[in-house]
């Protein structure tokens, strides 16, 4: 049986994108960044796509692919699915272009991507809310399409969107002085990577490519593991701009025989990358933007004294998300705690438990407490954040010989999942 030949993008079609985008694509700085280059001992450069127009690359692929469409496609109008990033790219480029399009996203994408793509595609864009995954307004946008002919604008398994993200490596490698040694690059479904890394092993062959997935959505690497493109059955929509359930066809083709390596990125640690860039650096990243830098930790041996890459993928963060951030962070550090207490139910016993039984520096939380008359101990559920990990041992210890210890939460996630 004859197989299809494996798309590959050429130089050609990478530059004559880049020309495509002039005027309408930032060529994002490409800057060092002293805290994380001190911190393990190497050159470490991002690659800002977070300052792109629309705050993320996908501008690039989207306005590619629609700048080639023929009269007759554009005048039946296009149709996409997004989480937030593609939305805004062919939101601007309808405007740009003059084309009507319809933008399907899931009902998760926060609010603050939706505002900023009716704010870029004005009068030239509706947009329809529906559905729990990128998946599910991915398979609604199909069948807009198939019902009215409409031309669909695919985020990633398409030849002008990889062409068009694939300028991202293009310009990294305009830009640095120096040979690269490593560059790491997120995957959602998998346009950048695949574009990307085309151009890296044309012009740049000894560097080596990283790929980094969210934890829950580890869509590419199980796919290059099974060896074909594989559907995730279920995926933690957290990391919203990279968490898909099946990547392209076309990108994992590219991708198998391109990346070095894809790792997954645990999406606490992701929480805590997002913190210390603002905290260290003032600088605003969206999940799927923190992926590359997430992954350095993993990567402190190898990259020691080399010129590394990080692309920084978007920045269109929800500020709302801010707490649940933080949460995350915690818990990935092992900072943050829940626990169901049996409270005496006499008087001082909370203060028992404050004076002799936390240590000086855990802070309570949470705390929710059902009193039972009928009973000796009254059930809290109690939340703490502790100032070190090794604190926990002896905190769950001091509760044990106190007798207030009932159960401990963050180990069981069918009762966690209800407290964050």
């Amino acid at each position: 049986m004859q197989t299809e030949p494996i798309f590959f993008p050429s130089l050609e079609g990478v530059k004559t994108a880049a020309d495509n985008l002039q005027g309408v694509a930032y060529k994002t700085p490409l800057s060092k960044n002293n805290n994380l280059s001190k911190q393990f001992n190497a050159n470490i450069f991002f690659k800002r796509e977070d300052l792109q127009v629309v705050r993320s690359y996908k501008i690039r692929g989207a306005f590619n692919k629609m700048s080639s469409l023929n009269n007759d496609e554009k005048q039946h109008e296009i149709v996409c699915a997004s989480a937030g990033n593609h939305a805004q790219g062919v939101a601007l480029s309808c405007k740009l272009l003059q084309i009507k399009g319809t933008i399907f996203m899931p009902s998760p994408t926060p609010n603050q991507k939706i505002n900023q793509v009716k704010m870029f595609g004005e009068d030239f864009i509706d947009v329809v809310i529906g559905g729990d995954t990128f998946d599910d307004a991915f398979n609604a946008a199909k069948l807009e399409c198939d019902a009215k002919n409409k031309t669909f604008i695919h985020p990633f398994n398409d030849e002008k969107v990889i062409e068009g993200q694939a300028t991202v490596g293009l310009e990294i490698l305009e830009q640095s002085l120096e040979k690269i040694d490593y560059i790491f690059v997120p995957i959602g479904g998998g346009g950048l990577s695949s574009g990307l890394s085309t151009v890296f092993k044309l012009l740049s062959p000894e560097t080596k490519i990283i790929g980094v997935e969210p934890f829950g959505a580890p869509s590419m690497l199980t796919s290059i593991k099974n060896k074909k493109n594989t559907i995730l059955e279920k995926i933690d929509p957290f990391v919203d701009g990279a968490a898909v359930k099946k990547v392209g066809d076309l990108n994992f083709a590219i991708c198998q025989k391109n990346l070095d390596e894809v790792i997954t990125v645990p999406e606490g640690k992701i929480c805590q990358t997002i913190l210390d860039l603002y905290n260290k650096d003032a600088i605003v990243v969206e999940p799927a933007g923190a992926l590359s830098i997430a992954a350095l930790d993993f990567f402190a041996d190898k990259i020691k004294d080399k010129n590394v890459v990080c692309v920084v993928s978007g920045s269109n963060n929800d500020i709302t998300r801010t707490a649940e951030i933080k949460e995350r962070a915690l818990l990935y550090a092992n900072l943050k705690h829940y626990f169901i207490l049996r409270f005496p139910q006499r008087a001082g016993a909370l203060k028992e438990f404050v004076a002799e039984i936390l240590g000086p520096n855990d802070d309570i939380t949470h705390f929710e407490y059902t009193k039972k008359n009928n009973r000796v101990n009254g059930s809290a559920v109690v939340g703490l954040e502790l100032s070190s990990s090794e604190d926990l041992e002896p905190l769950i210890q001091r509760m044990k010989e106190k007798k207030f210890f009932g159960d401990y939460l963050n180990n069981k996630p069918d009762l966690f999942e209800f407290l964050v």
